[in-house]
């Protein structure tokens, strides 16, 4: 199974809307096939590792991340699959979250003599598809807001200068979390200060599998500030850009967006704002199941004030620089009074190179 979490891992934003799930074939307590699932449209992962087994799967043990699914969509069920291979016995991590799949494909397995078994890794599984899961049982993707900031809790320095405020460890960690997004999301500030591509860029030994994914690009804009020339949004850069904004955003910027391959949400202002829960059901509904934010201060805040991140991921460089009109890496409302403050769980420290990273849900 530790294997089969290594394969799921690999698919991690190749996958959406579907989750990413890795299975393994065992015979004779050798591996004789393994896959994870394929981008829309091909095969899940149970598919792929049974046909590199064949014949041998035949009276085999398969593990996979994910209770197979039982319903045809894209592809036909992994159900079938599974029965007409012949294996004789299946364990699943846990059950699936969608009502369709749901303890259907456990009981399609058992009916046929399938001796099934579910809960082995469940919490590790279950981690993996995070975003699937929030995103089928609430309409949401899972939000991670992740920023670099120094020792004493700055973005960029009092003139804006931020490059670099953690070393190359530490942003290679990075690339390889904007590999596994679904989506990255900032705010047309960041858009205005750094002109950034929001690509990954990583050697294809440190990616999932296939290489470099570059995660949809969103950027946060009520009232159409990004530039059409902007560097996200050139030809020879990989990937997809929306630009979500309001009604406030002139229509010919819009327009220009468009032209330049962007796709366009324009959503009512609230308090002149794109809404951000209508922002993230969008993207929910086209099947995001997770979304990266590195935007600043003011999109942390603004999240963070409404309740709709779920994890923090943020490195801390062992740097001191001061000043008064320094950034901080969250605005926004906030709260009152120290108890009011919001806690991490689960809270996870390492060491990256001479940095810390530091990991914990808002939410479990």
């Amino acid at each position: 199974m530790r294997r089969a979490l290594e394969l799921a891992e690999s698919a991690l934003g190749r996958t959406w809307p579907n989750p990413a799930v890795g299975a393994v074939v065992v015979r004779d307590g050798l591996v004789i096939g393994k896959g994870a699932t394929q981008p829309p449209g091909g095969p899940h992962a149970e598919v792929v590792a049974l046909a590199e087994a064949g014949e041998a799967a035949r009276g085999a043990i398969l593990y996979v991340t994910l209770e197979p699914c039982s319903h045809w969509g894209r592809t036909p069920p992994c159900t079938e699959a599974i029965i007409r291979a012949g294996v004789r016995e299946v364990h699943a991590a846990t059950l699936d979250p969608n009502p369709k799949v749901h303890g259907r494909g456990v009981a399609q397995l058992r009916e046929a003599g399938i001796e099934v078994h579910l809960g082995l890794c469940e919490r590790e599984a279950t981690r993996i598809n995070e975003g699937f899961f929030k995103r089928v049982r609430t309409g949401l993707p899972f939000v991670t807001l992740k920023y670099a900031m120094t020792l004493d809790g700055r973005i960029a320095t009092r003139t804006g200068s931020s490059k670099w405020i953690t070393g190359e460890e530490a942003r290679t960690c990075a690339h390889r979390l904007r590999d596994r997004a679904d989506a990255i999301m900032v705010g047309v500030g960041t858009v205005l200060a750094d002109d950034p591509l929001l690509t990954t860029r990583l050697p294809p030994e440190l990616c999932g599998y296939g290489g470099p994914h570059h995660p949809l690009r969103v950027v946060v804009d009520s009232r159409g500030r990004t530039p059409a020339r902007a560097a996200m949004l050139r030809r020879d850069t990989p990937g997809r850009t929306l630009v979500a904004c309001t009604t406030l955003a002139p229509e010919d910027r819009r327009l220009a967006w468009q032209d330049a391959g962007a796709e366009v949400a324009v959503f009512a202002p609230e308090d002149g704002r794109v809404p951000l829960e209508a922002l993230l059901r969008y993207l929910g509904d086209t099947g995001v199941n997770t979304a990266l934010v590195e935007g600043g201060g003011t999109l942390h805040g603004a999240l963070l004030d409404v309740g709709l991140a779920d994890k923090i991921v943020a490195f801390v460089a062992p740097k001191l620089i001061g000043g008064e009109g320094a950034p901080a890496p969250v605005g926004g409302r906030g709260v009152a009074d120290m108890a009011s403050a919001l806690e991490l769980a689960d809270v996870r420290v390492t060491q990256v190179g001479r940095d810390l990273l530091i990991e914990g849900y808002l939410r479990i």
